[in-house]
């Protein structure tokens, strides 16, 4: 693995560690701010899944690629609802139990390392399309880390722990690059894992935390999402 990419693989997992610090070091932050945050990255994610990853799998694995990732896909619906219902991108305000804080942490994981996996099979592609998916892990990695931050501080856990939570996601996806190119199935399929995954995030994680907000303002960010996915798409000649 060039030294490039273990930059890139530390960056990805630093941004969960940068999300809970917001909750963990008490500083004050906008909702809204979040809010217009959640629907850029879902617009930007949207993008590089439906534009780059996915059909790039295609390519790579024809019909199999379609089947693994809806595999991904559904994957990811039964970690996050099934062991981690109570997950949601955004503070959590309302009392829970260990069990849940522990239940959504795990149902995390999947993804997290997942998103490591997609930032290698992009970077396999080129450094133009690794770049795009680097960014689309960051953007909603931050509110990630802020939300099963709060969710463990919600368990009445110490700040310590909730920082360790945050940072079992962010070495989750560390790994996911690391072992991308030594593991056969996710040479052979990581593209269309990571196109499930990201899908799954951006159009039934993100758009549904934004959509129940109302307004203008959150609409006008996820397009800004998808119209800047497209200029540093130009930009980088991907």
């Amino acid at each position: 693995m060039t030294q490039d990419r273990l930059i890139f693989a530390f960056a990805a997992a630093a941004a969960n560690l940068v999300g809970a610090l917001a909750v963990t070091s008490r500083t004050r932050w906008s909702v809204r701010a979040l809010d217009a945050m959640l629907a850029f990255a879902a617009g930007f994610m949207i993008s590089v899944g439906m534009l780059d990853l996915f059909p790039e799998a295609l390519i790579q694995g024809g019909e199999s690629a379609a089947v693994v990732a809806l595999g991904a896909y559904l994957a990811v619906h039964l970690t996050q609802h099934v062991i981690g219902t109570h997950f949601h991108f955004g503070e959590e305000t309302h009392r829970v139990s260990e069990a849940v804080s522990l239940a959504a942490l795990v149902g995390l994981l999947l993804h997290t390392f997942v998103d490591g996996v997609a930032v290698a099979s992009g970077f396999d592609i080129g450094g133009a399309v690794g770049a795009l998916v680097f960014v689309a892990v960051v953007l909603h990695k931050v509110p990630e880390g802020l939300a099963i931050s709060s969710l463990f501080l919600a368990a009445g856990q110490s700040r310590g722990r909730a920082l360790l939570a945050a940072s079992a996601l962010g070495a989750a996806t560390f790994v996911g690059v690391m072992v991308t190119n030594h593991i056969g199935v996710l040479r052979e399929h990581g593209l269309a894992l990571s196109a499930g995954v990201t899908l799954y995030v951006g159009m039934s994680n993100l758009v549904p935390e934004f959509r129940r907000k109302g307004g203008w303002q959150l609409p006008l960010a996820f397009l800004g999402g998808t119209a800047t996915y497209f200029v540093a798409r130009t930009l980088a000649g991907a």
